[in-house]
């Protein structure tokens, strides 16, 4: 008798756009199924304002997946972003009382010790992530699985978020006819997707460019060592727009899909682009440059908070594999230069990797998240079923 097929759903909520994809786990592999993009509801600069608009927005895109998959499903797992997402380094210690080998029970519960920490009113842990362990005062070490020792360590990273804003989403969700298989860091999803082993072991930062915020994650040595957001997003650019060329957000919008440039020097010439006006207000030409000297502005900011932030983790100059930039806000030309000239590494653009059967449409940094979402959700049915328990730190996240 067939068993039946698991699929595995990702769900990103995001402020501007909530997308669904649905993939089908085959022979450890995922096979594209479906996806489906609708416009966000329910949203205030970047906080939730509507639980009821925001179920609408995940109803509508999540049918629409299954229609094109011809499925049902029922359970999603959902990315969580924002300026309320926080990182913090931790320690547990398991005092043996006697050498002995370790087990995986062992590295667990060290783990969990690590991660009973007194956290802010209205926080609460979304990730544990393992960054490696300590045996009898060896460090660096990863799997300790079988080793002898009479103290076990663990250093740790913990993302942190709104639990009331988590709740709102998992309510919609809920709200929806879903249930919430597992809620995880957007930008830790990408990073899912869109690097591979061995950048993650070099030194690689994943920078997920949103509507209104930024959020980051930092590996070395495969481990998560960093993870914050900062404040400025897509969105940005575009109120910057309509501000300085005192125009609707809606044709700064245009503007900046249209004619939009992160850098100068990519610029010939002295194009003249025609703003359109109002009722009280006839049409009048702008320089293309005046949009791109707004917009470099803006993206020059936003990669300082981020060196800023990098600096703060200890990090700088140990990114070798450079960064990989995600979310809608990595498609403005000019982005990738903009990084590379402030974080002193190389950038990359990350596309949605390793699902069979992926649509040419969707290979674009803005569907990296929520593919990287499918992936963990596939990586859950597999731990479920019983199948391919291996030892990577990147296995031993812990919610």
């Amino acid at each position: 008798m067939a068993s039946k097929p698991a699929y595995a759903v990702g769900l990103d909520v995001g402020s501007a756009w909530t997308r669904c994809v649905i993939c089908e786990a085959v022979d450890d592999g995922l096979e594209f199924r479906g996806h489906g993009l609708f416009e966000s509801k329910g949203w205030l600069k970047g906080r939730v304002a509507d639980q009821k608009a925001i179920t609408e927005s995940i109803r509508w895109a999540v049918q629409m997946a299954e229609c094109q998959a011809l499925v049902s499903v029922g359970g999603v797992v959902a990315g969580l972003g924002g300026g309320g997402i926080d990182g913090m380094t931790s320690r547990g210690v398991y005092e043996f009382g006697r050498p002995r080998q370790v087990d995986g029970g062992d590295m667990s519960y060290v783990i969990k010790q690590g991660a009973e920490v007194k956290l802010e009113h209205d926080r609460m842990i979304l990730q544990v992530c393992p960054q490696d362990f300590v045996l009898d005062g060896r460090a660096n070490i990863r799997n300790p699985k079988g080793m002898s020792a009479a103290r076990l360590e663990a250093h740790i990273h913990l993302i942190t978020a709104s639990e009331q804003e988590h709740n709102v989403i998992q309510g919609a969700i809920n709200e929806a006819h879903l249930a919430m298989d597992e809620s995880i860091f957007e930008a830790a999803a990408a990073a899912y997707c869109a690097t591979s082993e061995s950048e993650r072991e070099h030194g690689v930062a994943v920078i997920d460019i949103g509507a209104h915020s930024t959020e980051v994650v930092l590996y070395e040595g495969e481990a998560l060592v960093g993870s914050f957001a900062v404040g400025i997003g897509g969105d940005h650019f575009t109120k910057d727009l309509a501000y300085y060329l005192t125009s609707s957000r809606e044709d700064a919008q245009l503007l900046k899909e249209e004619f939009g440039c992160a850098l100068l020097g990519m610029m010939s010439g002295h194009t003249l682009i025609e703003v359109p006006g109002d009722e009280s207000r006839a049409p009048r030409e702008i320089s293309r440059w005046q949009i791109v000297e707004i917009l470099e502005a803006r993206a020059e900011q936003l990669f300082q908070e981020i060196r800023k932030e990098i600096d703060v983790l200890g990090m700088d100059g140990n990114l070798q594999e450079g960064v990989v930039l995600t979310g809608g806000g990595a498609k403005l030309p000019g982005m990738l230069d903009i990084a590379e000239r402030e974080l002193k590494c190389p950038s990359r653009n990350g596309l949605p990797e390793n699902i069979n059967g992926w649509p040419d449409e969707l290979l674009s940094p803005d569907w990296t998240t929520v593919a990287g979402l499918a992936m963990y959700a596939g990586r859950l049915k597999l731990r479920r079923d019983g199948k391919r328990r291996t030892p990577r730190l990147l296995n031993l996240v812990l919610r």
